[in-house]
């Protein structure tokens, strides 16, 4: 049988912000990090990302866009894009001082700093991607740590809402929790496959580029390759889910992977989609952004197999010689 005690969620910190607060700015950091995924597969997708040339300036001897310099149009997402990395940083920090402030565990803290100093990577790789003209290479290092960074939020905003004074209780045998590290680890080369296809696409990041530095492979038998490492991911996750069900664990648990299920369906469907219309641009931003929801929904599943409780209240025991 398995334990199934639920963390309840309700813990309240002695100082500091109160944990409904600190759980509102991880899910919005959580969301702001898969956002800024999308919005960077726009500047690939409009031709933008040499807009602005240079790094950390937008043009050479300048911070921010220089008309002429580069297509008015070009210049502004790019430069829109690199500004969003400001706001993501400024709500990394708002998350790491209000865990501080209200004295949680290590854990937390922990994650809220790789969190932060993982954005700072972030701006170095995609600087380096735009000095060295969109590589494709570049732009796959540059995509895939931010898929760690939403696992990351992810486990942030779940352990957010247990006690820390709890005790770590499995809520499902530790064979099911072994199952859902190796579907995670078919989810990374299910991105790395990804960003291979991505790579000898037609979308390169920059209009006057063409398939210049884009990986020379079958596009299609990438395809191919990618599409066959997506079905192996939807067989481990609906093998976890199955036996979930079939050893009752929690709710919360299925019906994270019942949701879970249904948006590698859709990530499917938009897959299907890009291989069959040539890879249209509108499709680009939706698959990225389904991306991120699948690693999000990935990462609440693994944090569901063992969760900190509030330890049971002791109740006092009745002292035999009192009186009465």
């Amino acid at each position: 049988m398995t334990d199934t005690v639920t963390a309840t969620g309700k813990q309240q910190t002695s100082r500091g912000p109160s944990v409904r607060l600190q759980r509102i700015l991880a899910f919005i950091l959580l969301l702001a990090q898969g956002g800024i995924t999308v919005t960077g597969s726009i500047v690939r997708v409009t031709g933008s990302g040499l807009g602005c040339d240079t790094w950390p300036n937008c043009q050479e001897g300048s911070l921010v866009p220089v008309a002429g310099a580069a297509p008015a149009i070009h210049q502004a997402i790019e430069f829109g894009n690199r500004l969003l990395t400001f706001v993501l940083a400024a709500i990394a920090i708002a998350v790491f001082v209000a865990v501080l402030r209200a004295g949680r565990r290590r854990e937390i803290v922990v994650y809220s700093l790789i969190s932060g100093l993982g954005i700072v990577l972030q701006a170095v790789l995609g600087g380096i991607s735009v000095i060295l003209d969109l590589q494709w290479w570049t732009v796959a290092i540059h995509f895939l740590p931010s898929m760690i960074l939403v696992w990351i939020a992810a486990l942030l905003y779940m352990r957010l809402a247990e006690p820390d004074d709890g005790q770590p209780v499995r809520m499902f045998p530790q064979s099911i929790r072994t199952m859902t590290v190796i579907a995670a680890v078919a989810l990374s080369v299910v991105l790395i496959t990804g960003t291979m296809v991505t790579g000898a696409g037609v979308h390169s990041g920059d209009a006057g580029v063409g398939m210049e530095g884009r990986l020379e492979v079958d596009i299609e038998l990438m395809a191919y390759i990618h599409a066959a490492t997506m079905y192996l991911y939807l067989a481990a996750t609906a093998l976890v889910t199955w036996q979930l069900h079939r050893r009752n664990a929690p709710q919360a648990a299925l019906r994270t992977a019942y949701v879970l299920i249904a948006m590698i369906f859709v990530q499917w469907a938009i897959g299907i989609i890009q291989f069959n219309l040539g890879i249209p641009r509108w499709t680009v931003p939706a698959h990225i952004a389904m991306s991120s929801v699948v690693v999000a929904f990935s990462a609440f599943l693994y944090a569901h197999g063992k969760r900190r409780v509030s330890p049971a209240p002791v109740t006092p025991k009745a002292d035999a010689n009192a009186p009465g």
